[in-house]
């Protein structure tokens, strides 16, 4: 009886996805697909940073459903294209309260900088500035529009940057947790939290060296925008707190009034009969969904920790990302194949993962070059660790001032709990043929010398090959790499300075940099090469069944007459043609 009841739980379950679960992923990848409404004679886009940026957009169809999120990349595309639009009048960018991701500030401060340079303004609204994160590239982000306005008695708190960290060495030795790591070398200090109880003074001075860099870039930026010197900006800064109408009288914001305030200025200065429009809504109706034929500039595009493997999409609500390194490289390979593409501009932000991993994606690098197709990397976020490991050899290495990068080194280790388990009753011992490395990573006790001495051998051959890459591709002496590398993070103005990167800029500079290698002159399309999962497979992923299934429900919900579904099916299927190239469809009469 009790299977009986599992079972018909199970069945009712499945019925419910199949009757109400898959009609709505139907309707809502219909939805998604429709044809947005025209953009009005005079608009004012909206862009809201409240929600947290990606660097690229998601691989992932479903990946954004519940979610409110864009992406770095989508909103500068979108900010090129609306600059050429003479429908848009103007831009009004709600700030969010706590920092922003400092490189993420740069790119998009670098779009309204180009927006504002086509004639049409750029408004700024603030409802406080918080001490959370960066908050000092939030402000500087909001500086850099025509007009910044903060809300009344907001709290403006751009006071500095301050960063904590978690040592938990005293915890470890008062419970017999054993923390056995290597670290190649002392600025690598991704494990300094298991291994001390305070930061090192290698810890230390790089962590204050890339902040203060960062810092200074933010003071610098924003200075030069509201026309004053760094010095006074800073001093004034760091004297707060202050609400907005004090903030109003140092000359810190433009403004003080509502949203919807900020909204009828804006408005205003657009012109009779203006309406403000949604970014995404824009993104979606300006996107360019037309096939271009003639010389390309290929985008690969890579976020989040390099992994082995291909995007298994074992998970399609997932919106975490990964770098896989089948993914990555099939991509270049592509473009290398692609005859209309002359260069590769490679989006890299990732802090790093496998060795391997990197090196296959590397690979892939070096035989774009040797296929004579320059590779341009601009580094988004971060680019550190196996996130320089793939961009060491490109053609040319672009990144923001505050880009992290770098960070050339390597750890590994594991954590020995035997003992702190022993103290509850719990006992783990360990037996194994072979070799005395086959247990080397066993979690009941550390590694015994013999094992720690290979182990660090390892790590040892790891870190040079890594020296290698790098002195390659930059064309310095190993001994010189050497010296910058043992892990430490430096920024991207830093990198400049010292050889890891060739040019400060964000990701249209790499692609002037790409033309400008591949010997392209005027006018290019660029070329998206990174694999992109539709929604009917990633639908096939989550439910186990194959993508045409999919259509062929789809084609039954047609079928079966429910007007509405009916009605966005044809949308969608007339949609696809057209991102097909096809340009001779007529609208479906309405009935």
């Amino acid at each position: 009886m009790k299977q009986f009841l599992i079972t018909t739980a199970g069945v009712f379950a499945g019925l419910v996805l199949f009757l109400i679960g898959v009609p709505f992923l139907l309707i809502v990848m219909a939805a998604s697909a429709a044809k947005p409404a025209p953009t009005p004679s005079h608009a004012v886009l909206e862009l809201d940073l409240r929600d947290p940026l990606t660097d690229q957009d998601p691989i992932n169809p479903f990946a954004s459903l519940g979610r409110r999120s864009m992406s770095v990349m989508s909103v500068i595309e979108t900010l090129d294209r609306a600059g050429k639009d003479g429908k848009v009048k103007g831009l009004l960018v709600r700030l969010p309260e706590g920092g922003m991701a400092p490189a993420s500030a740069d790119e998009i401060r670098l779009a309204l900088k180009k927006f504002r340079a086509a004639g049409k303004p750029v408004f700024a609204h603030s409802q406080g500035l918080y001490p959370s994160g960066v908050v000092t590239s939030t402000y500087m982000l909001g500086a850099s529009a025509d007009e910044l306005w903060m809300q009344p008695g907001a709290s403006f708190q751009a006071v500095g940057i301050a960063s904590e960290d978690v040592f938990l060495k005293r915890a470890f030795d008062k419970y017999g947790v054993k923390a056995n790591y290597e670290q190649r070398y002392e600025y690598k200090n991704a494990v300094n939290p298991y291994l001390y109880s305070d930061y090192t003074p290698a810890h230390r001075e790089a962590q204050l060296s890339w902040m203060g860099s960062v810092y200074g870039t933010a003071i610098s930026n924003a200075a030069t925008d509201r026309k004053q010197t760094p010095e006074a900006l800073r001093t004034n800064l760091e004297a707060g707190p202050y609400l907005a109408e004090e903030a109003l009288k140092l000359r810190l914001i433009d403004k003080v009034g509502q949203v919807k305030e900020v909204e009828n200025a804006a408005l205003a200065k657009a012109g009779k009969n203006a309406e403000l429009v949604g970014f995404e809504k824009y993104m979606r109706a300006s996107r360019d969904r037309i096939p271009k034929t003639g010389p390309a500039i290929a985008i690969v595009e890579g976020e989040g920790a390099i992994v082995t493997g291909h995007d298994g999409s074992t998970n399609p609500f997932s919106a975490s990302s990964s770098m896989y390194s089948d993914d990555i490289s099939e991509a270049l390979y592509d473009a290398i194949e692609d005859k209309d593409v002359k260069a590769i501009v490679f989006r890299v932000s990732s802090p790093g993962g496998s060795d391997t991993a990197s090196e296959q994606i590397l690979a892939a690098v070096r035989a774009a070059k040797a296929a004579k197709k320059p590779v341009v990397v601009s580094m988004g976020t971060y680019a550190a660790s196996g996130g320089y490991w793939v961009s060491s050899e490109a053609s040319a290495i672009v990144a923001h001032p505050t880009t992290l990068t770098g960070s050339i080194g390597v750890f590994g280790g594991k954590f020995a709990v035997g003992e702190a388990l022993a103290r509850f009753g719990v006992d783990m011992r360990q037996i194994g043929v072979g070799g005395e490395y086959a247990g080397a990573f066993g979690t009941a006790s550390p590694m015994t010398p013999a094992q720690q001495a290979a182990f660090a051998g390892w790590m040892d051959r790891i870190y040079d090959n890594f020296i290698a890459r790098v002195a390659t591709g930059r064309s310095l002496p190993p001994e010189r790499v050497r010296e910058i590398a043992k892990g430490r993070v430096w920024t991207g103005a830093q990198g400049r300075e010292i050889g890891l990167v060739d040019e400060v800029g964000g990701f249209y500079q790499a692609v002037d940099k790409a033309k400008a290698l591949a010997g392209v002159k005027g006018e290019v399309h660029l070329k998206r090469m990174t694999t992109q999962t539709s929604p009917f497979e990633a639908l096939e992923s989550v439910l186990g069944i194959s993508a045409n299934s999919v259509r062929t429900l789809a084609a039954a919900a047609w079928i079966m007459g429910d007007p509405r579904a009916q009605g966005m099916l044809d949308e969608m299927a007339q949609e696809r043609l057209r991102s097909g190239g096809a340009m001779v469809l007529a609208p479906t009469p309405v009935k």
